[in-house]
């Protein structure tokens, strides 16, 4: 079965976010195993400065690139990603699955993004939206997705 795996910066604290998650995560059942995985996001001061920004992003990056298994086909999402349709998803989805891909790992950042490290470990980069949304909110747009791919792969209703 496929895995798939969101390691996300920050947490989910909000019980209807929990509960979207665990939808989805229960919707995808059939067609993998969905996994979130929680990196938690570096303090800094209220008006930090760049310097303190890029150091929170570095200790951030070498926790996420440890929780990344081998052989995984990674996808940071970040603002310099591409945007796909939804049926785009799907067959970008699909075809790294026709070709042996088992295990996925979808990597979101927290309010200040994601370490170049972290974007460079991906073999694509996907962004959501030019819209800015919260972290905790893009994790279940992107399961919300994910559903959305797997139904269009499996030829279901789902997607409409």
């Amino acid at each position: 079965m496929v895995s798939v795996k969101i390691i996300a910066v920050g947490r989910l604290k909000e019980p209807y976010f929990k509960a979207a998650f665990d939808e989805y995560a229960k919707r995808l059942s059939p067609f993998c195993r969905l996994t979130a995985e929680e990196i938690e996001q570096e303090r800094l001061p209220d008006s930090p400065s760049d310097k303190e920004i890029e150091k929170a992003l570095e200790t951030e990056a070498d926790k996420i690139l440890a929780k990344i298994p081998s052989g995984s086909c990674v996808i940071p999402l970040c603002i310099e990603g591409k945007q796909r349709t939804s049926e785009g998803f799907a067959e970008l989805i699909g075809s790294r699955i026709s070709g042996g891909t088992g295990s996925f790992v979808f990597i979101i950042g927290g309010s200040f993004g994601l370490a170049e490290k972290v974007k460079s470990a991906g073999s694509i980069r996907l962004s959501m939206s030019e819209m800015t949304f919260p972290h905790r909110l893009a994790r279940i747009m992107l399961a919300e997705q994910l559903y959305r791919a797997f139904s269009i792969i499996n030829n279901r209703k789902y997607h409409k």
